[in-house]
């Protein structure tokens, strides 16, 4: 999808959400203000722009941004599109689920997931900058 020596963004393949990304650190650090100010400013600038292609191309209910790291204490940001009808809406992704889902969740999308990942690929591409 987008990789670059600091930060990297993948989507992540999960049947029941398949509005799911990654803006993961490549370096190994914990916390968010263990990068310089240009590597929060640049990792931020990814995570909006991951947020606004999905808020465009698949128009969900909301998205959820997550930066937790207590399993596997690795910097990466969750940028989750959701939707009234996925599973565990209003819950977390992590949560309980609240109802099954008919059609399976990447068929209701408005779009197919090749082509979300080839406009999240173009718009991050262009977005790239010296630093990653």
């Amino acid at each position: 999808m987008h990789e670059g020596p600091v930060w990297r963004v993948v989507r992540v393949v999960d049947a029941g959400f398949p509005g799911f990304y990654r803006v993961i650190c490549q370096d190994h650090v914990a916390e968010f203000s263990d990068l310089s100010a240009d590597q929060r400013r640049r990792g931020m600038d990814l995570v909006v722009t991951v947020e606004q292609v999905l808020r465009d191309l698949l128009r969900p209910t909301k998205i959820n941004l997550a930066s937790l790291g207590n399993v596997v204490p690795h910097l990466h940001w969750h940028v989750i599109a959701r939707f009234d009808w996925d599973s565990h809406f209003p819950q977390p992704v992590w949560g309980l689920a609240q109802r099954a889902v008919d059609p399976p969740p990447e068929q209701r999308l408005s779009v197919s997931l090749a082509a979300l990942d080839v406009r999240m690929t173009a718009v991050l591409g262009a977005l790239a900058a010296p630093e990653d």
